[in-house]
């Protein structure tokens, strides 16, 4: 609630009339008028009330009159009445309703209560009110009311005096406020002109607003009584202190600067009159003098004036320095050289601690220090006073630790705690004493050199909060405490340096920020070159306004040296953690500000300051030594002092948390640290952290103390470089207390984020880090050199963390850092090089996984800048490395394979920089990095690494290190091959373009382009090189990797040969497919056939193996078959080449040297490649393949052989991509047109003539002795050769010879005759009784089929070869009775081989069993004269003739054949031939063309029919009936097919024939016989048929000849005759035996003979009458009596047969008839 507010007035109405009302009730006795006065007041209020609207304004005008009675009942002087008075005329001031008018009446009221003593505090209370309330008081009435208030301060009432002061300093201080706020309100209108300057008298204030006029009055008296002279304005003053005074002043000054200011007048005044004074003042021969003035009443009290006055004098110049020190600048240098001087040594201990605070209130105003420094240190004649002020800081804490503390007794006292002081425990017991003491030393303190000097908490930070400077009570000196002063000169220090360091630095980084947003706006700026700013970012020195930079240097030099000699002091000597840390951040901070600006040396003191102080004592190290001495030999002046540099003194009380060895080449002894070189390294990382860019070439120092720092504390680099505590390799050399342990882990972080904070230096910055740490790690390298101590790897490590923070510009520092690990690699300490290499993968993995901007992909440059460095590594010899570097590979590629692009060539580089002598683990892991390279990276390499790609893989191919390994990557080859053919076309075009490019580069070069194969296209070379590599791995020493880079060769070609154009068919051929037939043909004919004892380790090598030569011929089978194969898959093809011809020659010259080569197993392989060759069918599907065989009629087993398309993989045929291809180049695949066959005949008659060559060649008998070791070629061989022929033959049909026949006959006749080494003959031969063919027979069987084939097809003029094929399948019949001869070999019957025994003869051979084949040409032979018999050439040629005569040899043997179905075999061939050529021989029998045979056929039946062997012994007599069966079936055919045409035989034969036929019938026993079998044994059977035979043609009427006739009816009486001599015989034999039976041979001719009369008597039955000679029915007759008288014999075989003889007579039993008829007849 306000003043004016109606509530407020009212209540001030009622209460004024209750005052005038208590008022009068008061003085109602004594003081009537006074009552009367009070009374009229009531009436006077009423009436103002009644009329006025505005109540207090009304009030103000009369307040005179209203105020009256109060002022009456003042002047009683009654205590009761004056008090009530006093308290009414509050009220009116309160409510201000008093008039200037008013104003006065009260304060002279006031005036004479003051002169009586009456009231006093209420009288102050009123002044004040009144001063306070409103602004009517002005000159005298103000100065009055003031003097009033100083008068009462010195009564002798002790609160008076107080309350006045306390009144007068609020007093003066609203007379200041007025004068601000009078200037406030006039602060917009204009201001008059000042006054004019130079008179001091106090007519000058005119210019002045009233207010203004006041305070100028007022302070123009203080100054005035300060100085003792008379006050002009202040009238009526009687007394007066300096103290008080100095006090005022001070407020006045302190509180109201802008005052001072803004008007000129007050400026003049503190110019003239202040200054002056002081200066006076200060100068302690002035004595203090006691104001003299008109009204002195008592002399103030003698004081010692000294302290108090001097304390105050301070005060007053901490104030004018702060405010106005622009206005002062001579007159404060005056005053700082004073303050300076009192801070000497000689001057009083309580002089120099309140010089010291006040030191301490000027540093923590930074910028008036600025000031000084601008005002004095910058102008050339003029004190440098802010450096005396720095440096006299510095020499006065240097003087309390040399000088004893004389003249303060108290500094000997014990500190708290109780202790003995720092300074007697050195004195007693030297260190250890003083180790023993610092337990119980529980203070912050400083100790040095056995001064101890305890610190206290004297002010908050950044404020100088005096303790002596405000006893403004003391008039005594009072006693300082120890280390008072140090406090605050250490205080005093720490906040000049945050201070200037801080307030600098906001500025510096206002400009930074004023200089980034300027150069956003104009982006153009010409761009600044990093040699422009060595040692600072460039910011500053291309921005920075020079005037305020040139202070700033100078503030800077000034005081470095004076701050690094106060502050290394105090660091050494420092026992509190606290006070430690404060030094520390003060040296930091100035080290960087030194840095910002660019000031090295300064910088670089300080941090070696820093860096020594974290090292133990007395560290020997190299870099601080050299950048200290030029700043610790130099001796500072200062104020004519001189102080040394203080160097670390050893005997530092600090704890002990670590004991470690020094990093020195040498070892030494262990050095020790404690809690504060920990703390100070932990200053160091801070410092490297936070301000690393403005270290600049310190880095230097920096690193090289941590890494001193990191050897003691034994850290250990682990991943990314990040140092982690380890255990020293050497013994225990380290110990760490539980306190540092700790600590550790926080150490090693804060190192590692030292160097990710790298990231936010500039590009200078960082360059100066990376150069230091290389620098650092040279040392540590030469360190590590010779000898095997551990490394320090510290700078390695962080050279690492520093590359991957820096990844984003990592460009800039790539070449350095990279350049110095790969040195550090080559290293040839283990550990050292091991870090180096970890490094440099680390950061090439980084790298490459970092997403830069732009990305790697559209940067290839940086690309390769990050994979160099991976590629200089295979310049490194020591395994570990390149392991490392392999390893490296391996990652990049499961991460970031497919992003290589452009750095493929460089990644396969590596991996293929494989060596032999490299051991097998790092051939694996390059190997490793291979695999999966081709398994997932082809696609996205750039096509013009797949030639590298292809020339890595083979190096491992080729390497010897590993087999599986060399094998495995031939499969790769197989893979990328696939790969290259599933891809053609994209590659092929990516390949073009790039040809392009390239092709354009070498022309305007004006070369010729240089890549392998150049003239075919591309893609070609492609698989050239691939075909190339593999040819190389073909003639590899080891034989299995030959055999799988054969097998992969052929297969790829065989399987992606389509993609090649044409013309470089050419060069596969000849480069590639020739060139590798003719190494492997030379290696095999060289190769050792010394017997290798066991492939290595335990494995056993097969026996067809076991020679180097065998090994090599295994590859020549392959190779041969694979080029082969391509010839004949590949035909149509390669005959559109020009000089296929000579091709086919070539690859036939090949087949040939190896089918004659003397190893069996290259031989049969030719010899299948030449099949293959001859397949001569474009490649087609096997059920195709079999259809086509089939249709040529060659059997299943020459198929199977021909279908085997060599050893390796499966052809792949794909039609999609010969269609693809026709697209892409117009190139037909390999199928001629249709109908359009090519003309090969010549390629076929060469193929003819090479078969013959080898066929010659390999069947000729040897021509040496029989002792000799001969090659014989194997059956399986000639077997091949001859299955060869009618493949062959399909092609040279229309042109084959008789000639060529012939030679054919001698081939298939000498591979028959072949023997067979005995140890072979188990797998060969079936068993003797098994009648199977070998393999060759049935070849060469077909052989001859094929031809009588072709011929029987062919033309007229072919079939004159018939009996050629009969003579050659004659010859092979006789093999059946005897077997051929092999030139003059002994070969042995196979039955009589030794198969198990292992012979000592070099090898048996033995002689097949011919027998079988001999029985199936003579089949075949059959076969062929069944369908030729007619023809022209058989006949002409006695085809049947030359038959017979060679079946006549087993004939002629019968039971002496070597085998008994030989002779059956003939008989039915004989039968079957005849049966066809009779009736032939027959039709030409004019022609006499086979005259010859008869007798040759005569001769045949002889030697069988009657033979001269005998039949074995054990034949049962089912088998005798069978062969007796045989022998009847030659007498039928006799029967039915010569004697019935005897007219058209030649007479001679038939004669012989019935000669035959007499003797069969009738010596057809054998004498031989045992009793019991003879009557089986006399072939009845045969004898019987020879008889009818014989009969049926004796009676036949076509008798043509009466020879023939005669020879029969000869015949019969033979046979009669000799019936009737045997019947008599026995007869008689039966009748002379009596009882005895008749021997069996003689009852088995009787019985014979029975039975042929029986046969007999049945043919003259059937015969016609007129056919029978007369003679024979007498003979006839005349044997029926002789028949009669056997009857009594009594065997029952002759009855029987007698019976039957005895039966057909009765056919002749007739009645006779006339003789007449007889005779005729």
């Amino acid at each position: 609630m306000t003043t004016s507010s109606p509530e407020a007035v009212k209540r001030l109405l009622e209460n004024m009339q209750a005052d005038l009302r208590s008022l009068s009730m008061e003085c109602k006795k004594k003081f009537p008028p006074v009552k009367e006065a009070a009374e009229s007041g009531i009436v006077k209020i009423k009436t103002i009330a009644a009329r006025n609207t505005d109540i207090l304004a009304a009030l103000k005008e009369n307040s005179s009159e209203v105020v009256q009675p109060f002022l009456m009942g003042c002047g009683t002087k009654e205590p009761k009445i004056t008090q009530l008075c006093l308290a009414a005329i509050q009220r009116l001031m309160s409510h201000e309703v008093v008039s200037e008018a008013a104003a006065g009446n009260i304060i002279n009221m006031l005036w004479q209560l003051m002169e009586n003593g009456l009231e006093e505090l209420k009288l102050l209370q009123t002044v004040l009110v009144l001063l306070t309330t409103n602004t009517i008081v002005h000159d005298e009435v103000l100065s009055k009311a003031i003097v009033l208030c100083f008068r009462l301060h010195f009564t002798k009432d002790n609160i008076t005096n107080n309350t006045a002061a306390a009144t007068v300093r609020q007093v003066v201080t609203v007379v200041f406020e007025r004068m601000v706020a009078e200037d406030e309100k006039f602060k917009g209108l204009t201001e008059e002109p000042p006054a004019v300057q130079g008179n001091s008298n106090r007519r000058s204030v005119i210019t002045l607003r009233p207010s203004a006029k006041d305070a100028y009055m007022l302070f123009q008296d203080l100054c005035q009584l300060v100085n003792a002279d008379a006050p002009y304005w202040l009238v009526g003053m009687t007394e007066m202190t300096r103290t008080f005074g100095l006090e005022l002043l001070e407020s006045v000054l302190n509180d109201f600067p802008e005052v001072f200011l803004q008007h000129q007048e007050f400026s003049f005044l503190l110019k003239e009159r202040v200054c002056p004074l002081v200066i006076k003042l200060f100068s302690p021969n002035i004595k203090f003098r006691q104001g003299s003035s008109s009204s002195a009443s008592s002399p103030a009290p003698v004081e010692k004036p000294y302290f108090p006055i001097c304390m105050r004098l301070l005060r007053v110049v901490s104030v004018l320095i702060k405010h106005f020190y622009s206005l002062l600048v001579t007159e404060c240098e005056i005053f700082l050289s004073l303050l300076v001087k009192f801070l000497d040594g000689e001057k009083p201990q309580w002089l120099r601690a309140v010089a010291v605070e006040s030191v301490h209130r000027l540093c923590v105003q930074p910028h008036l220090l600025r000031s000084f420094c601008q005002s004095y240190d910058m102008k050339q004649h003029s004190t440098k006073v802010f450096r005396d002020i720095v440096n006299a800081l510095g020499s006065f804490i240097q003087s309390l630790f040399i000088l004893p503390s004389a003249g303060n007794p108290s500094s000997t006292s014990t500190p708290a705690g109780g202790s003995v002081s720092g300074s007697q425990a050195s004195g007693q017991g030297g260190p250890g004493a003083a180790g023993a003491g610092s337990g119980l030393i529980t203070q912050a303190a400083f100790e040095y050199r056995g001064t101890w000097i305890p610190l206290m908490n004297v002010s908050v930070q950044g404020s100088a909060k005096a303790t002596y400077l405000e006893m403004l009570d003391k008039v005594e000196p009072p006693s300082i405490p120890e280390g008072y002063a140090m406090s605050v000169a250490f205080s005093a220090l720490l906040d000049l340096v945050r201070g200037i360091t801080s307030m600098m630095e906001r500025e510096l980084n206002k400009q930074e920020q004023e200089a980034a947003t300027r150069e956003e706006a104009e982006p153009d700026g010409p761009p600044q070159e990093p040699s422009e700013c060595t040692l600072t970012s460039r910011w500053f020195v291309c921005v920075l306004e020079d005037s305020a930079r040139e202070v700033w240097e100078e503030m800077v030099s000034a005081c470095w040296c004076g701050l690094l000699a106060a502050l290394s002091l105090l660091l050494d000597a420092s026992t509190d953690e606290t006070a430690t840390e404060s030094i520390l951040k003060a040296e930091l901070s100035m080290a960087s500000l030194c840095g910002r600006l660019g000031l090295v040396t300064p910088r670089d003191a300080f941090i070696t300051a820093v860096c020594k102080a974290s090292l133990p004592p007395h560290y020997a190290l190299t870099v601080l030594s050299s950048s200290a001495t030029n700043l610790s030999n130099k001796v500072y002046s200062i104020q004519g002092q001189s102080v040394q540099m203080v160097s670390p003194s050893s005997e530092s009380h600090q704890q002990v948390v670590a004991v470690g060895q020094p990093l020195t080449a040498q070892p030494q002894g262990t050095v020790v640290l404690t809690a504060k070189n920990i703390q100070c390294m932990r200053t160091l990382l801070n410092l490297a952290h936070c301000h690393g860019a403005y270290l600049g070439s310190s880095w230097q120092l920096v690193l090289a103390t941590l890494q001193h720092l990191v050897w003691i504390l034994g850290l250990k680099p682990s991943v990314g470089g990040v140092l982690k505590p380890g255990r020293a390799v050497e013994g225990p050399s380290t110990v760490l207390t539980t306190a540092v342990m700790t600590d550790l882990p926080v150490i090693s972080n804060v190192l590692s984020r030292l160097f990710e904070s790298s990231q936010y230096l500039d590009d200078v910055s960082l360059h100066h880090l990376i150069n230091a740490l290389c620098s650092l790690s040279m040392e540590a390298m030469e360190m590590a050199y010779g000898n095997n101590k551990e490394p320090s790897l510290f700078a390695v490590a962080k050279l690492l963390e520093t590359g991957l923070v820096n990844m984003d510009r990592i460009e800039i520092l790539w070449r350095p850092l990279t350049a110095h690990l790969l040195e550090v690699c080559q290293h040839p300490n283990a550990r050292m090089r091991e870090w180096g290499a970890e490094a440099i993968t680390s950061l090439i993995k980084a790298g490459l996984s970092f997403k830069h901007e732009p990305p790697l992909s559209q940067n290839q440059r940086l690309q390769l800048l990050l994979l160099n460095p991976l590629k200089e590594l295979s310049n490194v010899l020591h395994t570990d490395i390149r392991q490392k570097q392999l390893e490296c590979v391996l990652q990049i590629l499961q991460n970031q394979g497919d992003s290589l692009g452009q750095g493929w060539p460089l990644v396969l580089g590596v991996i293929g920089a494989i060596r032999n002598d490299q051991g097998e683990s790092l051939i694996r892991t390059a190997f490793q990095c291979l695999q999966l390279v081709v398994t997932d990276f082809l696609p996205t390499m750039p096509c013009m690494c797949l030639q590298i790609v292809v020339d890595v893989a083979g190096s491992f191919g080729l390497q010897n290190q590993e087999l599986n390994i060399s094998l495995t990557s031939i499969g790769l080859l197989w893979n990328i091959s696939d790969y290259f053919f599933q891809r053609g076309e994209a590659i092929t075009e990516e390949l073009e373009r790039e040809e392009a490019v390239l092709l354009k580069q070498a022309q305007d070069k004006g070369e010729p382009l240089n890549r392998p194969f150049h003239p075919a296209p591309p893609f070609d070379c492609l698989w050239l090189c691939l075909y190339a590599k593999l040819g190389e791995l073909c003639v590899d020493p080891r034989p299995a990797v030959r055999k799988s880079a054969g097998q992969t060769m052929f297969s790829t070609i065989a399987a992606h040969g389509t993609l090649l154009q044409p013309p470089t068919w050419n060069i596969v051929v000849w480069k590639v497919l020739f060139h590798l037939l003719d190494c492997v043909r030379k290696s095999s004919s060289t190769a050792d056939k010394e017997k290798i004892e066991s492939g290595g380790g335990n494995i056993l090598i097969h026996h067809s193996r076991d020679t180097a030569e065998k090994q090599w011929a295994e590859t020549w089978v392959l190779t041969l078959a694979g080029v082969a194969r391509i010839f004949n898959t590949r035909r149509y093809l390669l005959q559109q080449l020009g000089d296929f011809f000579k091709a086919w020659e070539v690859l036939l010259d090949h087949i040939q040297s190896a089918a004659l080569s003397k190893n069996n197993e290259v031989s049969l392989a030719a010899l299948k490649s030449f099949q293959e060759i001859l397949q001569l069918v474009t490649p087609i599907k096997d059920t195709d393949k079999l259809d086509a065989l089939a249709v040529m009629d060659i059997p299943p087993v020459l198929m199977e052989s021909l279908q085997g398309s060599g050893p390796g993989r499966p052809l792949v045929r794909s039609d999609s991509l010969a269609e693809r291809l026709v697209q892409r180049y117009g190139v037909q695949s390999s199928l001629p047109p249709p109908g359009e066959e090519l003309d090969d005949s010549a390629l076929w008659w060469s193929a003819w003539n090479t078969w013959y060559r080898i066929g010659t060649e390999c069947t000729r008998p040897p021509s040496g002795g029989t002792n000799k070791l001969v090659f014989v070629p194997s059956q399986p061989f000639l077997t091949a050769l001859i299955q060869i022929f009618p493949a062959l033959y399909q092609h040279i049909a229309g042109g084959f010879s008789m000639e060529d026949l012939k030679k054919l006959g001698v081939i298939l006749h000498g591979a028959v005759s072949v023997p067979i080494s005995s140890d072979s003959s188990p797998f060969i031969l079936p068993s003797y009784t098994e009648a199977v063919l070998t393999s060759l027979q049935e070849a060469v069987l077909t052989a001859l089929d094929v031809l009588q084939k072709a011929i029987c097809v062919g033309s007229e003029n072919l079939q004159v070869m018939y009996p050629a094929i009969f003579e050659q399948l004659l010859l092979f019949v006789e093999f059946s009775c005897k077997p051929p001869q092999y030139g003059k070999m002994e070969t042995k019957h196979v039955a009589n081989a030794k198969y198990n025994q292992v012979s000592l003869r070099p090898a048996e051979w033995v002689a097949l069993n011919y027998v079988p084949f001999a029985e199936r040409s003579l089949e075949v032979m059959v076969d062929l004269y069944h369908k030729t018999a007619c023809h022209k050439a058989v006949i002409n040629e006695k085809v049947l003739q030359n038959i017979i005569k060679t079946l006549r040899i087993p004939l002629g043997l019968k039971y002496a054949c070597p085998a008994e179905s030989t002779w059956k075999l003939a008989v039915s061939s004989l039968l079957k031939v005849l049966s066809i050529g009779l009736p032939v021989a027959r039709q030409q029998a004019s022609s006499g063309k086979f005259d010859t045979m008869w007798p040759e056929l005569a001769n045949a039946f002889e030697d069988f029919l009657f033979t001269k062997s005998t039949p074995p012994d054990n034949r049962s007599i089912q088998e005798f009936q069978r062969n007796e069966a045989i022998d009847v079936q030659v007498v039928q055919l006799i029967s039915t097919e010569i004697l019935p045409f005897a007219n058209f035989i030649p007479k001679e034969f038939v004669g012989r024939i019935m000669s035959m036929l007499n003797k069969g019938s009738i010596h057809s026993q054998s004498s031989s016989f045992t009793e019991a079998e003879m009557d089986i044994r006399m072939r009845e059977e045969f004898s019987k048929v020879c008889f009818e035979t014989l009969l049926q043609f004796s009676f036949s009427n076509k008798v043509s000849t009466p020879q023939e006739g005669y020879i029969s009816r000869m015949a019969l009486s033979v046979l009669l005759q000799r019936a009737q001599d045997v019947l008599r015989r026995y007869v008689e034999d039966q009748r002379l035996s009596g009882r005895c039976p008749l021997p069996r041979q003689q009852v088995t001719e009787i019985i014979f003979v029975l039975k042929a009369i029986s046969t007999l008597m049945d043919s003259l039955k059937k015969t016609q009458p007129e056919n029978v000679d007369g003679n024979v029915w007498v003979q006839v007759i005349a044997l029926y009596p002789t028949l009669v008288e056997c009857i009594t014999c009594s065997s029952p075989e002759v009855s029987s047969a007698l019976k039957e003889a005895l039966g057909p007579f009765k056919d002749f039993m007739q009645p006779p008839v006339s003789k007449v008829q007889n005779g005729e007849s």
